[in-house]
C-alpha cells in the first residue's frame, strides 16, 4: 500500500501529463480535466494534490470515499489517525462551498469524528479547518484529529508526527474504515 499523502506537499505529477500528447492532453493549470480510464472518474483541478487524491491519481490511505467526499490520513498527523476530509469537487475555502454541500460534507466529517474513538481508543476528536491562512493545500479540507486527555495538544499548536511506515499507516486506516463500516458508523 502506498504511504499516506503529506497534505503539506503540493508537488504532484498532474494526471493529464501521463496521457498521449495532443491538444486535449495538456489542459491549462487549474482547468478541470477528466481523462478516460481514471479509476473514480471525477473532474479535477490539474495542479491540485487533493483533486489528484480524490480522482485516484495520487496515492493516499483512504478511509471513506463516496460521491460527496474523500477522507484520508494526513501523513504528518498531529496524532496518528488524523484524517483530512475533502469535498470530491474542487472548492478552495468554506465560503466557496455551495450551501447545498455544506451539510453533506459535514455529515461525513461527523461520521469520521464519531468513528475515531471506536477505531483508535481516543476519547474524542478535534475538528478544524483553515480558510486561506495556514491552508497548505488550496482545496477545502477538514482536519479530524483523535484526542485523549493529556495528549499534549494545546490551543492551535499542532506538532506533527510520522507513521513508522506504510504498514502502520495502513493499519490506522483499516481500523478507521472498519469503525465506519460498523453498524451506526
Amino acid at each position: 500500500m502506498p504511504p499516506p499523502v503529506d497534505c503539506h506537499t503540493r508537488t504532484v505529477t498532474p494526471h493529464w501529463s501521463r496521457e498521449p500528447a495532443g491538444p486535449a492532453a495538456t489542459p491549462p493549470p487549474c482547468a478541470p480535466a477528466t481523462p478516460a480510464g481514471r479509476p473514480l472518474g471525477w473532474p479535477v483541478v490539474s495542479d491540485c494534490l487533493f483533486c489528484a487524491i480524490a480522482s485516484g491519481d495520487h496515492p493516499a490511505e483512504i478511509v471513506l470515499a463516496d460521491e460527496v467526499a474523500v477522507a484520508f490520513l494526513d501523513s504528518r498527523p498531529v496524532f496518528k489517525g488524523h484524517v483530512l476530509v475533502i469535498p470530491r469537487d474542487h472548492y478552495e475555502t468554506l465560503p466557496d462551498l455551495p450551501a447545498g454541500l455544506v451539510g453533506p460534507l459535514f455529515t461525513r466529517v461527523q461520521r469520521v469524528s464519531a468513528a475515531l474513538p471506536a477505531a483508535l481508543g481516543a476519547q474524542g476528536s478535534f475538528v478544524a479547518l483553515n480558510n486561506v491562512v495556514s491552508q497548505s493545500v488550496p482545496h477545502l479540507h477538514v482536519h479530524v484529529v483523535p484526542r485523549t486527555r493529556g495528549d499534549g495538544l494545546r490551543g492551535f499548536f499542532w506538532p506533527r508526527q510520522k507513521y513508522a511506515g506504510e504498514a502502520e499507516a495502513a493499519e490506522y486506516a483499516r481500523r478507521i474504515r472498519d469503525a465506519l463500516a460498523a453498524p451506526g458508523g
